[in-house]
């Protein structure tokens, strides 16, 4: 399968939290990086998420939040994710950014330039990635 999500997370199912109508789930990622996601029960039933099932997580670019310079600042986002930019590519408007996690995962973020100008963006840079779990996609292998 093809697919137009620029974030791909592979791991392991290391927590589900059953609701009434939504569930949280967790997923291990290989180098120990931890991501949420908030699917509906249905989904759980139908993917069959269990505790140690592989998942798979998919977060479009666009939905992903960059800031710099966190210190104290306090977010909704159950994804939090601090790391170094380690790419940074530049387009007529807006931006690719890379960051990259102390697990060794890569999430990328499409900013706007001016964003980028703000936030003093380069490689080397410092930064957070926030994804809303709300935004993360689930599927599991075939």
């Amino acid at each position: 399968m093809k697919i137009s999500a620029r974030n791909v997370f592979r791991g392991a199912v290391t927590g589900v939290t059953a609701g009434a109508v939504n569930a949280e789930v967790e997923l291990t990622l290989p180098g120990g990086d931890t991501l949420v996601a908030i699917v509906t029960e249905a989904s759980i039933r139908a993917l069959g998420l269990a505790v140690g099932k592989e998942a798979v997580a998919y977060v479009k670019a666009p939905w992903v939040i960059v800031l710099t310079g966190a210190g104290e600042a306090r977010f909704s986002a159950r994804n939090q994710f601090a790391g170094t930019v380690e790419r940074l590519t530049r387009g007529a408007v807006n931006s690719e950014v890379g960051i990259r996690l102390p697990g060794d995962a890569v999430v990328f973020a499409v900013i706007t330039n001016e964003a980028v100008m703000e936030l003093g963006l380069e490689e080397g840079v410092e930064a957070t990635a926030l994804i809303k779990a709300s935004h993360v996609i689930l599927g599991t292998p075939a």
